[in-house]
């Protein structure tokens, strides 16, 4: 199955020789290598730790399926998840993990016509060494799936037809739980849909309008999927709170909130009114340190009122709310480094474990994670100036397929990724504050996408050099092999073109 789904055909058309049966075999041996190296490199540093990654979100998500309500930001469908590994002391789920990353990479490659074993060996090296796609594969948290549903989305959209229906109903459902796992993920998932809407009747054909119902069922099915596990494990049909407390430190952290509390409360009896002049200066200070926050009964002393005071300071600051907006998503899209969250104390997570899977508090203790041992500041050396440029190069390559009127599939994967990096720092920086967590779990598909043009142009030009000038097949029924990329044999004074999606490319 594997050696199928990665194998272009074969130089030589359906000729069997030494040749030919040679370079098969070198594309089954890469499989196994690749099935095999690839799962293993991405779990590293989880191998070198011990134990998974644990996150000081991480808490939270096992925390569901034993408190039995719910708390902000916390996704049920993710604990659930988290909960159906706790046997295996959660290398269950990091196999998940890693293995749909191995598909969808592959996958990918796939659809673009780059289907061999050593391209995808080598742009997963590549990828396992300059981003944080391999602590992502081997962290307990729903990060992985962000930049992972942005790929499957956009194969699902705009080439549903190059894949079996049993790989789309895989991809629906994996999009769909990636959706559910955290509401930024599904805002961005979401708002590529509709830049899809928006911009078909423009590009036609390129974006099929049974890939776009598919790819926004998705998301239906995703809010769906999070509904019923919230009804099943709280008994409330309703969504994951914490919305409004979260745009509520953002807003905090901008000086609004102070701002607001200044010109009300004199007219207002407001919790926080006392509180005025001690607010801490960061969202994370007042959400998770010990601030007044908890002192006025945390979300469910302060919703009503953070609430009341997020809507009310958009009506009456909106110049501010929106230079405050655009200061943050341009913020967000700098805040790229790997390990935030991770390699501190996180006693929440920790007092989680302890007090509802006491048999896995031991190998958790002996990780180095808790032991002090992970510092990012080496990785991220070579991380953040790859993060950067790959997202300046993502924009030029969508830039120049736009200016040259190339809407070719790299220019469109360029296109999705640059509009998933934008709609991700827009909803993370303006709705939580920027974060290098929220940077890191998306940038590494840019990456991706740059390595993907590298091996095009490599391989455009090694087609070139193969079959220039003509090279002549054994097989008299054979003239002559014209060409690799677009896949054309001339047999006699018959052409036969494998099926494209626009006939202007035949």
């Amino acid at each position: 199955m594997w050696f199928w789904a990665w194998s272009a055909p074969i130089k030589g058309g359906n000729i069997i020789n030494t040749q030919s049966l040679g370079a098969r075999l070198t594309d089954a041996r890469s499989v196994w290598i690749a099935t095999i190296a690839i799962p293993l490199l991405l779990l590293a540093p989880a191998f070198w730790n011990g134990y998974p990654l644990l996150q000081w979100d991480t808490g939270g998500y096992l925390a569901r399926w034993y408190e039995g309500y719910l708390v902000p930001s916390r996704s049920t469908v993710f604990g659930i998840y988290l909960h159906v590994g706790e046997t295996s002391d959660f290398w269950l789920n990091l196999g998940i993990q890693t293995l749909a990353t191995l598909w969808i990479l592959q996958l990918t490659l796939r659809v673009l016509d780059l289907a061999r074993p050593v391209r995808l060996i080598a742009i997963s090296l590549a990828l396992i060494a300059t981003t944080a796609l391999p602590w992502l594969a081997s962290m307990l948290l729903t990060d992985i799936f962000a930049g992972l549903s942005v790929l499957a989305l956009f194969i699902l959209i705009l080439h549903g037809e190059r894949i079996s229906t049993l790989e789309k109903a895989v991809l629906f459902a994996f999009i769909a739980f990636s959706a559910a796992t955290h509401s930024a993920t599904l805002a961005v998932l979401l708002g590529l849909c509709c830049v899809g809407w928006m911009l078909r009747p423009w590009l036609g054909r390129r974006i099929p309008v049974a890939g776009l119902v598919q790819g926004s069922l998705t998301t239906v099915a995703g809010a769906a999927m999070l509904l019923a596990a919230n009804f099943a494990l709280s008994g409330q049909l309703a969504w994951t709170p914490g919305g409004y407390g979260v745009a509520f430190g953002r807003m905090l952290q901008d000086g609004i909130v102070a701002q607001y509390l200044h010109d009300h409360c004199a007219t207002e009896q407001l919790k926080l009114c006392p509180y005025r002049n001690e607010l801490p200066p960061t969202a994370d200070d007042f959400l998770w340190g010990n601030s007044m926050f908890n002192t006025l009964g945390r979300f469910k002393g302060l919703n009503d009122e953070m609430g009341t005071i997020v809507l009310r300071s958009l009506a009456e600051y909106p110049e501010w709310q929106a230079k405050a907006a655009l200061a943050a998503t341009a913020d967000q899209l700098v805040h790229v480094a790997t390990g935030e969250g991770t390699n501190g104390w996180i006693p929440h997570t920790y007092g989680i474990i302890e007090r509802y899977i006491p048999k896995q508090v031991r190998p958790m203790h002996a990780a180095r994670q808790q032991r002090g041992h992970l510092d990012f500041t080496a990785v991220n050396r070579i991380h953040v100036p790859v993060a950067l440029g790959s997202m300046l190069l993502v924009v030029i390559l969508f830039g120049r397929g736009l200016w040259q009127r190339r809407l070719d599939d790299l220019t469109l994967l360029a296109g999705t990724v640059t509009l998933a990096l934008l709609g991700n720092a827009f909803v993370c920086g303006v709705i939580s504050g920027p974060h290098d967590r929220y940077g890191a779990r998306m940038v590494w598909v840019a990456t991706f996408v740059v390595l993907i043009a590298a091996v095009r142009a490599f391989a455009r030009d090694e087609a070139d050099d193969l079959f220039s000038p003509r090279q002549e097949v054994d097989d008299p029924g054979l003239v002559d092999l014209v060409a690799d990329r677009p896949h054309v044999i001339a047999v006699r004074n018959v052409e036969h073109l494998r099926t494209r999606n626009d006939p202007a490319e035949r």
